[in-house]
């Protein structure tokens, strides 16, 4: 059973503006927030801006509130339209990159890089999908290597249809795309990839979890680690959030579906170094959310997890808790053999935010920030697009 909920302290750091207002800050953010490490967080909204949504800045403002600056919208002028449903990442000269689902010059989706210039931000786009052989719709965000390269994952396309891995590659002043695996089942993730610290390359799809090796010849091996079997000894259902690396090598994840009670569950998976199975991986479930209103639990964990130093684990439900409206959770980790214990640290009731689909980002203070896709309080009603949130311990 969860722990007390509500100890925590939750604040509501921007409130989008809901449809039919004119919503020219966005509406409706479903992304992962990035920290740029000056205090300020960059996110995407799905809707409103110029149209097909925003890429916006949050910066405190110094009297203990935060302005919203919107940086890029696909709508605008020479933006070829799309839907801005990840995150964006910054390389280190502070360009930024993500995808949209639609638009570009296909209309397949595409990825695009905004350059900070003088006062504005300049956008470029890297590489537009056919929706063929390469690809296309992607949904999830993207990570960059030591080299500059970016990887990602498409929603369809490839050589099954099915979606892809790809690697997009700085050349000659643009960039030159490489599937690198194409997956086999159709809508299996959205979850995009995670790399180690050799440049292995670790996603969720066809049903289960995956590994891609280069293999020093510009061509990657494929390995399935994990396949899924559904409730109630397993997960199911859609990958959609990134899986994280610890320093041992094990990756945690969630389902939306499967786990006991078949409504989500957190898992990790460990490389086995000994006996008969070494060199294979094994699952353990952490944690099955019970879902139910009245504080229970949350359910339906759409994003992935992030952990603490101490190996902690955090993330979100977008439906559940004592509303319904989803929940923020740690899952504490147990002192030797002992098993995680889950804490509800936030249950949304609407006001301050509604079904919670993007993952967390924490801080050093331990600080955790979040947006939720609707909810929030807009000219006196509870019928906002959205909010960025911060719970503090």
């Amino acid at each position: 059973m969860p722990l007390s909920q509500q100890a925590q302290t939750e604040i509501v750091l921007y409130n989008f503006c809901p449809w039919p207002y004119s919503c020219t800050d966005g509406c409706s953010p479903q992304g992962n927030l990035t920290s740029d490490g000056a205090g300020n967080f960059y996110g995407t909204t799905t809707e409103g801006g110029q149209g097909g949504g925003t890429v916006f800045e949050l910066s405190p403002n110094g009297s203990g509130g935060w302005n919203e600056t919107v940086l890029y919208s696909p709508g605008q002028a020479g933006g070829g339209g799309g839907d801005l449903n990840s995150d964006v990442i910054f390389d280190s000269v502070g360009n930024l990159y993500g995808t949209t689902w639609g638009g570009g010059a296909y209309g397949n989706g595409y990825v695009f890089e905004l350059s900070p210039v003088g006062g504005s931000w300049a956008e470029t786009v890297v590489y537009s999908f056919t929706g063929g052989a390469d690809g296309g719709w992607p949904v999830s965000g993207l990570i960059l290597d030591p080299a500059g390269n970016l990887y990602g994952t498409t929603g369809w396309g490839g050589a099954e249809g099915s979606g892809t891995v790809f690697e997009l590659s700085p050349s000659g002043g643009g960039w030159t795309e490489q599937v690198i695996y194409s997956m086999q089942l159709a809508g299996s993730t959205c979850g995009g990839v995670t790399m180690d610290a050799v440049g292995n390359l670790f996603g969720l799809g066809d049903g289960g979890v995956f590994e891609l090796s280069p293999s020093g010849s510009g061509s990657w091996n494929s390995t399935t680690l994990h396949t899924f079997t559904g409730p109630p000894k397993d997960g199911w259902g859609g990958y959609c959030g990134p899986l994280v690396l610890d320093k041992a090598g094990n990756l945690y994840g969630t389902t939306v579906a499967g786990g006991a009670k078949d409504w989500g569950m957190v898992y990790r998976l460990s490389p086995i170094k000994k006996g008969k199975n070494k060199g294979q991986w094994k699952e353990r479930i952490l944690h099955s959310f019970k879902s139910g209103k009245g504080g229970k639990d949350g359910n339906t964990p759409v994003a992935g997890v992030v952990l603490d130093a101490a190996g902690n684990i955090y993330g979100t439900t977008s439906l559940g808790g004592r509303y319904g409206d989803g929940t923020v959770f740690e899952l504490m980790a147990p002192v030797g053999a002992g098993v995680y214990k889950e804490r509800i640290l936030w249950s949304f009731n609407g006001t301050d935010g509604n079904q919670p689909q993007g993952g967390l980002l924490l801080d050093s203070a331990g600080n955790l920030y979040g947006t939720t896709y609707v909810g929030g309080i807009v000219n006196g009603r509870v019928d906002g697009a959205g909010v960025v949130f911060e719970v503090t311990p």
